[in-house]
């Protein structure tokens, strides 16, 4: 098993992505080869400007430098035209032109779609009304579509993402000033565990979040198994916290010692979690939430109450909290500031989970994440994202019950990927 593990501890933005890639070692040739059959129309050039290019009109350049003491790569895409205002099929018409393979042109249209979906909440317009100009143009249009051209390089069976710095502070834009994320990236957000840390600045652009929403298939530390290379992506920002995106590709092993035996693989994940569980009945409820959602913003594995009787008859709650050994530490401190609680119990517990992944599928209510559950190559079950499935439940009006049955419905229909 092939993990990709992106360490988003100073955010991600889509060059920074590209860039940490290619530092992992994939072929820059090959890449710059592929994305050369991508031919973006120029809109005017500059007045009087002369420029030579590839005639994709853009070019890729990728440095290897130094920046605030970190190597790692630079990548910038520079482009000649007066950003035309592009619409979703104009992008669209783009990519299907290219010399890429299917799979690449599928998933990159599909990102644009959900950016374009993004998009319009925030102005109140459906997708295909959308215009990318900042987000648009050209630079958006190599780093997502160069994302899975490499993607499609490296071949990964899956990417996890820790929890994103998105930063904080405020960006100007074509709508004047507005505070970090950028709305776009806000709703591109739901569902994925966020924090702010370091000198205020965007640290998540809306292609960062585009490309974790449509790649990771769960968030958290970095899972067991052997550093197959690691590679950084710098960012041009400058920043208390070193600014780049940290990759690193690891050969998932099985743990335990009857190595022999496990020389088959299991259909199934082993790993470790920390259980912190407090019994508490002397608090005020309303506290209970504000701490769960703390618990589930460091990226907690799960956080759940229990009714329990404690002494003297009295009614009382046990908080539980499933934490990976990295959050151990500051879940502690949630707890033990944020409830009435004087002490925590620890165990370790060894987790069993299906191996699954998520797919964004296509359906008449726009794009639906896919949560797939796997049993070697048998699929088990696939269900929609909760947060999708009520984001179009309130937009609809109708019930999340029946909206779900139709989304599975058409899944079925359209067979699987």
């Amino acid at each position: 098993m092939k993990t990709l593990y992106l360490d988003c501890f100073s955010g991600i933005s889509g060059n920074m992505f590209l860039a940490a890639l290619l530092d992992l070692g994939l072929d820059r040739k090959e890449f710059l080869e592929k994305m050369e059959t991508l031919r973006i129309p120029s809109g005017h050039h500059h007045h009087g400007e002369v420029h030579h290019d590839s005639g994709a009109g853009y070019e890729i350049h990728i440095k290897d430098t130094v920046r605030n003491g970190f190597s790692g790569i630079d990548l910038t895409v520079t482009s000649t035209e007066d950003h035309p205002h592009r619409g979703l099929m104009d992008v669209w018409d783009v990519i299907d032109k290219s010399g890429l393979s299917h799979n690449v042109k599928q998933k990159s249209k599909d990102a644009f779609k959900l950016l374009a979906e993004a998009e319009g909440k925030v102005h109140g317009l459906p997708p295909e009304k959308v215009h990318f100009h900042e987000v648009g143009a050209v630079d958006s249009i190599v780093d997502i579509v160069g994302a899975f051209v490499l993607m499609e390089m490296l071949e990964p069976d899956s990417v996890i993402c820790s929890p994103l710095n998105v930063g904080s502070g405020t960006i100007r834009c074509a709508h004047g000033v507005l505070p970090v994320p950028a709305p776009a990236t806000e709703n591109l957000l739901i569902g994925i565990p966020v924090y702010s840390a370091g000198s205020p600045i965007e640290r998540v652009t809306p292609t960062g979040a585009l490309l974790v929403k449509m790649l990771a298939s769960h968030f958290g530390t970095m899972p067991a198994g052997k550093v197959m290379g690691s590679g950084r992506g710098l960012g041009s920002r400058e920043s208390d916290i070193p600014n780049f995106l940290r990759v690193t590709l690891l050969e998932e092993t099985k743990e335990g010692n009857n190595a022999p035996s496990a020389s088959k693989e299991e259909p199934f994940i082993r790993d470790v979690g920390i259980l912190l569980e407090t019994n508490i009945d002397d608090m005020n409820p309303q506290y209970y939430e504000p701490v769960m959602e703390r618990l589930f913003s460091i990226g907690a594995m799960d956080v759940w109450l229990e009714t329990i009787i404690m002494k003297k008859g009295r009614p009382a709650i046990r908080l539980c909290c499933l934490v990976s050994l990295s959050q151990e530490e500051q879940a502690a401190e949630i707890i033990l500031k944020g409830t009435t609680t004087l002490g925590l119990r620890r165990s370790e517990v060894d987790r069993i989970k299906l191996r699954h992944h998520i797919t964004p599928m296509e359906t008449t209510f726009g794009l639906v994440r896919i949560k797939e559950a796997w049993w070697g190559n048998e699929r088990l079950r696939a269900n929609p994202e909760y947060e999708d499935l009520k984001r179009i439940s309130k937009e609809t009006g109708i019930p999340l019950n029946s909206l779900r049955e139709e989304v599975l419905r058409q899944i079925e229909e359209m067979g699987h990927p």
